[in-house]
């Protein structure tokens, strides 16, 4: 029987309380609730299959969420699948903790409990009983960087590779040299003795099993008296069968009979060596794998010139603070965030967008910490410092989703629970099968620790993690940051993709993209006239025109007598003539004649264009046509996703010939348009009743989409709400990142099911080689020896292929 107590700030009366209990009571497995108004909390004791993240989801699901932290956790001693398992279930089995995600690649633990009944630091203690160590990552003592946590581990490795390797050569070089070298055996015989060689191999033996091996054994042997066996345990229990019958046949050899008086203190030594080398690789392998957030913390330097009253000061970055005016000489790198105050120049964001080309700034232009100032000396004013970077928050969605589970990763941990105590049992079975046929004692002890020590379960507890850490970590280099780790899995199974227009598929404001003056006229003259007037509106549209003349650098005539025509356009007086700007209503409305204009109108309005005219003393002067253009890579951007087998749709809320007619230029056969954000929703549930559906927006008005989608995926140059919506930022405003993030998650659900095809068929195959049903080679099976040379490399093999992501284009 297991109690919790949640907190539950939404009780406010007698009758929620009533209703916490009945909720609570009614789930399969709970014996007894009560809750407390005035401690606003809920008491619960409960068994299987009743569990605190079913409890709080049926409380949530009645509209009495539980108040809910979440605690990070730094763990140290796992090596295997059966190790997550293991502190997953202590954390699990903590009355308050509704769930816990243990990551054996980034060694972290992301634990969801119920605030106020248990403490971060009781999930420390039942980590440590578990047998493994843990502290609590927390603002003043973060989680160290994975790759410096991995580089840590490898450099400590090698200390014990080197160590165990030391005292290993001789053993091995004593038992195996008269195999390797003819006559070497009759020189030892004739030297130090057979039972001074078995002398020596015991004790240097048993120093690498008390210092290098501690480890399995430190770890091993309590996790297997708690009746939890895990791969340490099967290392331990190989390597001391192999080492004690070896003594005991030194020690007492009369206590078996001469036929079995073998010693295989090498097998012993040799397993912890090779699979100390092993688990060396793999750290290094998996530090290189963590190296995108490395590159990302080493973007941000270290000092900052700051401009003050007494002249210019070097700081650490750590000292500045918003407000502070930094000098940017040419080629720094840009400290923190800030806008730009002096100068003019460019500036390599492609750290930030995965996109090489520079990006012009100007006074009043916002600049990134981490980019790269190009040949001009700017001057910045700081925004924004530490954990409120772009940068840094860029670090911890990247870590973030780094510790993620994926939904694929279910499957594993639940064979990997049963895989460890099986393999015991047949390890057991071999031996007993070994017996009875009559091969030995010897024979039978050989097999059965083969089987123990070449059933690891590492490859298949590194499978999922580290194509994870791997491809959230090339997605940030390209400017794609996955927010949670399970839309690499979701997004790689969708069917639909959705795109917003405006600020998504288009610029987001209009452009002046056509001017088509009558004869006799030059396009500057008819410029010039509809922007004196269009100065003194705040329409879109005028903006658009004013902008147009202004970016030509054409010299205005002053414009008198300006008056807005609702809905139609303006009049004015410009340089003494009667101007009238507005559309063919207006046109229409003051008798004058549009005709010879008209065809040409009609063509611009079909390709989601507004056409605005222009006259001037009562004849038609030109046609200017007003639209948000398609960002340049648009087109290329839905090729892509159709050629990768995608539908793809545009939902928006405007016009819809507007709409058709961007979708026409794009290849986009499904429009849906004129919708609110309800509307949007709507739209996206209906496109998702045909396979998964993701939805790509930049708006406040695209929340509600991105959070609905199976995927959400958020331009980065949108809002804040937007952004926080989705589940994938896309980085500048490319939509060609979309399909890009599409082949990443493919590629990384390919790479997983690559790696857990071979770990789980390396074990098929060699299981049956190690009892010896199998003889590929003719032998007797597998040696203990060559068992853990074929389990260190199953998972250097595995990480190794997770770290081909790292060179893929995508």
């Amino acid at each position: 029987m297991s109690k919790t107590t949640f907190t539950i700030d939404g009780m406010h009366c007698g009758a929620c309380t009533g209703r916490v209990e009945r909720t609570l009571s009614a789930e399969p497995g709970v014996k007894s609730a009560a809750a407390n108004l005035m401690a606003r909390s809920a008491r619960v004791e409960f068994e299987a299959p009743a569990t605190p993240a079913s409890l709080a989801a049926a409380l949530a699901k009645a509209g009495y969420p539980v108040n809910r932290a979440e605690a990070k956790l730094d763990i140290t001693g796992m090596t295997c699948a059966s190790c997550v398992s293991h502190v997953e279930h202590a954390l699990t089995a903590l009355p308050g903790v509704i769930e816990a995600s243990v990551n054996l690649a980034t060694q972290t633990a992301q634990v969801g409990y119920a605030q106020g009944a248990v403490a971060p630091s009781e999930m420390v203690k039942a980590v440590e009983g578990a047998g493994y160590g843990a502290h609590v990552a927390t603002a003043d003592a973060p989680a160290a960087p994975v790759a410096e946590r991995q580089a840590a581990e490898a450099a400590k490795l090698k200390r014990q590779v080197l160590l165990s390797a030391a005292l290993t050569l001789p053993v091995f070089v004593l038992a195996m040299g008269s195999h390797l070298v003819p006559g070497f055996h009759m020189a030892v015989m004739h030297t130090i003795g057979e039972r001074a060689s078995w002398w020596i191999q015991l004790v240097l033996t048993a120093l690498v099993l008390a210092f290098p091996g501690r480890v399995f054994l430190r770890i091993g042997i309590p996790a297997l008296l708690r009746g939890a066996p895990e791969m340490n345990s099967l290392v331990a229990m190989g390597a001391l069968a192999a080492f004690l019958y070896s003594a005991v046949v030194t020690l007492a050899p009369d206590l078996l009979p001469a036929s079995a008086r073998e010693v295989y203190f090498e097998a012993a030594a040799v397993i912890v060596t090779l699979i100390l080398v092993g688990r060396w690789l793999e750290a290094r392998a998996k530090g290189r794998a963590g190296e995108a957030i490395s590159r990302l913390v080493a973007l941000r330097p270290a000092t900052a010139r700051v401009a003050r009253e007494s002249g210019t000061v070097e700081l650490p970055v750590e000292e500045l603070a918003p407000g502070d005016i930094v000098l940017l000489a040419p080629g720094e790198r840009v400290a923190v965030d800030g806008l730009v105050t002096e100068g003019h120049g460019w500036i390599d964001e492609s750290m930030l967008t995965g996109e090489p080309a520079p990006v012009e700034k100007t006074p009043g232009a916002e600049i990134t910490g981490g980019t790269v100032n190009g040949q001009a000396a700017l001057a910045f004013r700081v925004t924004a410092t530490g954990t409120d970077t772009v940068l840094a928050r860029i670090i911890a969605l990247v870590e973030e989703a780094q510790g993620q589970k994926l939904p694929v990763q279910a499957l594993v941990d639940k064979v990997t629970r049963v895989f460890v105590p099986a393999v015991m049992g047949l390890s057991l079975l071999t031996f007993a099968l070994w017996m009875l046929a009559g091969q030995g004692f010897t024979h039978a002890l050989v097999a059965a620790i083969s089987v123990m020590i070449i059933a690891c379960p590492c490859a298949m507890g590194l499978a999922t993690p580290v194509s994870i850490l791997v491809g959230t970590g090339r997605g940030a280099e390209l400017g794609l940051l996955f927010r949670r780790g399970d839309a690499l899995q979701r997004l790689s199974e969708v069917k639909t993709l959705a795109f917003d227009k405006t600020g998504t598929l288009t610029l987001g404001h209009p452009e002046l993209t056509d001017l088509i003056p009558v004869a006799g006229l030059t396009a500057e003259d008819a410029l010039a006239t509809a922007a004196a007037p269009e100065v003194r509106s705040e329409h879109p549209l005028a903006r658009a025109i004013v902008a147009a003349a202004a970016a030509r650098g054409l010299p205005l005539p002053r414009a008198r007598k300006v008056e807005a025509l609702p809905g139609r356009g303006l009049t004015a007086e410009v340089d003494g003539h009667a101007v009238l700007l507005g559309n063919a209503r207006a046109m229409t409305e003051a008798g004058i004649d549009i005709g010879p204009l008209a065809a040409q109108a009609l063509a611009l309005a079909g390709e989601g264009k507004t056409p605005v005219y222009l006259a001037r003393d009562g004849a038609a002067m030109a046609l200017l046509a007003v639209a948000d253009p398609i960002k340049e890579h648009a087109a290329e951007a839905v090729s892509a996703l159709q050629t990768a087998g995608v539908e793809v749709a545009l939902v928006t809320g405007d016009a819809k010939p507007t709409a058709e007619a961007v979708a026409r230029r794009l290849g986009i056969t499904r429009v849906v348009a004129e919708v609110l954000p309800e509307g949007k929703v709507a739209a996206v549930n209906a496109l998702g009743s045909t396979g998964a559906v993701a939805f790509v927006g930049d708006g406040i008005n695209d929340a509600p989409a991105l959070a609905a989608a199976d995927v959400g995926l958020a331009i980065g140059t949108g809002t804040d709400v937007a952004i926080e919506a989705a589940e994938v930022v896309l980085m500048g405003d490319d939509p060609r990142g979309a399909a890009r993030a599409l082949r990443l998650s493919r590629a990384v659900m390919r790479n997983i099911r690559e790696n857990l095809f071979w770990a789980f068929a390396y074990n098929v195959a060699l299981i049956p080689v190690a009892m010896g049903v199998l003889r590929p080679f003719g032998g007797p099976g597998l040696s203990p020896m060559l068992a853990a040379g074929a389990m260190a490399f199953s998972s250097v093999f595995v990480v190794t292929n997770a770290l081909r992501l790292r060179r893929a284009r995508f």
